[in-house]
């Protein structure tokens, strides 16, 4: 009779060498494989979902809504058949949206003159060096500012320290010799125009650089000898700033 508990489990199987270990598949890759396969977010978040009549709390993975395909390719598709779906069947607004702010309520008022006698307190006070004093002030200035969200305002709170010059710095370089470039008149409006009586389709813009010589269907150069490798590789690195400026270019037509 054999004691079991002295027994001992058999060695797992590997491979022989290092390469061919190297050469297997990792598990990462294959859970990511597999998602692509069937259509399931590759890099889903974790949320944490609470009951509130029994209290439960559970998490639920989401899909990440990720628009490139090098994120994650099944959102991503997903992503590009819903914007084909609304542009082809005119899924968009027919009426300009009313952006008017609403006026602020007595609240909204009130609150903002509270939070700078606390700011003031707590400039005071962290000056002299008190810092549980100060600490309190900043959990209090913390809860009007929670109080101020809650009742439906929006944009930044000033921040509670002072504020520190800094250097004015152009968002772009822009060469001061060249000439302006041209503006465009743009009405004031977000509602597209209007196709066929009821379709307002978005706008795809394509940028596409200049052949480098003619290719097979696979993207092989069918003559490799006078097909442009140096020009190719130039636009490849350089492109995304291409695409940057371009867009800055835009900005400044169309204002």
């Amino acid at each position: 009779m054999t004691d079991q508990h002295n027994q001992t489990p058999a060695p797992t199987p590997t491979a022989g060498t290092r390469a061919e270990r190297m050469r297997m598949p990792l598990s990462t890759e294959v859970m990511k494989a597999t998602a692509e396969k069937h259509g399931v977010c590759v890099r889903p978040f974790t949320m944490e979902v609470g009951d509130p009549d029994t209290g439960e709390l559970r998490y639920v993975a989401v899909p990440c809504g990720s628009t490139v395909e090098s994120v994650c390719l099944p959102c991503a598709k997903k992503a590009k058949a819903l914007r084909q779906a609304q542009c082809r069947e005119g899924w968009h607004m027919e009426e300009e949206p009313d952006f008017t702010p609403k006026p602020p309520t007595d609240e909204q008022t009130e609150l903002p003159a509270f939070r700078a006698d606390l700011v003031a307190a707590y400039r005071e006070t962290a000056a002299v060096g008190d810092e549980g004093q100060a600490d309190e002030l900043r959990e209090e200035i913390r809860s009007v500012d929670d109080e101020l969200r809650a009742s439906g305002m929006r944009g930044r709170l000033p921040s509670v320290e002072l504020p520190a010059k800094k250097p004015t710095k152009r968002s772009t370089k822009r060469r001061q010799d060249a000439p302006n470039l041209p503006r465009r008149r743009v009405e004031k409006r977000t509602v597209g125009r209007e196709y066929a009586g009821k379709f307002r389709p978005s706008m795809f813009v394509t940028l596409t650089c200049d052949t480098y010589g003619r290719v097979r269907d696979d993207g092989t150069p069918v003559d490799p000898s006078s097909y442009d490798y140096r020009r190719a590789a130039r636009d490849a690195v350089h492109f995304s700033a291409l695409i940057d400026r371009w867009w800055q270019n835009l900005r400044r037509v169309v204002g």
